[in-house]
């Protein structure tokens, strides 16, 4: 599947760009997740995610993640797009809510992040309607969560290993310079 939902009714999946998260607080509210909130619930697996504090004038990369270092399940919302050819391109969003207090920090959403016990009812879109499915739909505890800043390596696809979520102190760069992603 593609980050980025395309809606089965668009245009073009140029929208898709547009619709990498989707506020979980307005879910039913836009043309664009109304449909798929009671049919097409999934859950995107992951180990992290990285988010950008704010200090001063810089963005500095964070690697958030779970005190356990265990995978965990992200929820979203998909759908399949028709391409003119004919071809089926299926595509994702991730359902964000409000910031638990490690997060509130550094940003104004988060993904949300199901418990174990929590994702076959959101997948279970015939017995869980949504309007039950939907009080799963907020911040994880913030006690079994952690987060360091990583390496500005992380601005740059080029770059796609461990590297990427190792600790990362800001004086690792010669004379506090950005590092060069080149």
């Amino acid at each position: 599947m593609q980050w980025g939902l395309i809606p089965h009714w668009a245009a073009d999946p140029s929208i898709g760009n547009r619709m990498i998260n989707a506020r979980a607080e307005t879910l039913t509210e836009l043309p664009s997740f109304r449909l798929l909130v009671d049919r097409r619930r999934c859950i995107i697996p992951a180990d992290g995610f990285y988010e950008w504090r704010k200090e001063g004038r810089r963005k500095l990369p964070m690697w958030v993640h779970l005190k356990t270092k265990v995978p965990f399940a992200l929820a979203g919302l998909w759908d399949v797009w028709r391409k003119p050819d004919g071809k089926k391109m299926e595509s994702f969003t991730i359902i964000t809510t409000e910031p638990n207090e490690l997060i509130q920090p550094i940003h104004n959403r988060m993904p949300v992040i199901l418990r174990p016990e929590d994702e076959a009812q959101w997948l279970d879109t015939s017995r869980t309607p949504f309007i039950k499915a939907k009080s799963l739909l907020k911040a994880y505890p913030n006690e079994l969560m952690d987060a360091h800043d990583v390496s500005p390596i992380v601005n740059s696809a080029k770059y796609d290993g461990p590297e990427c979520i190792q600790p990362f102190l800001d004086d690792e760069i010669p004379n506090g310079r950005q590092l060069s992603l080149l």
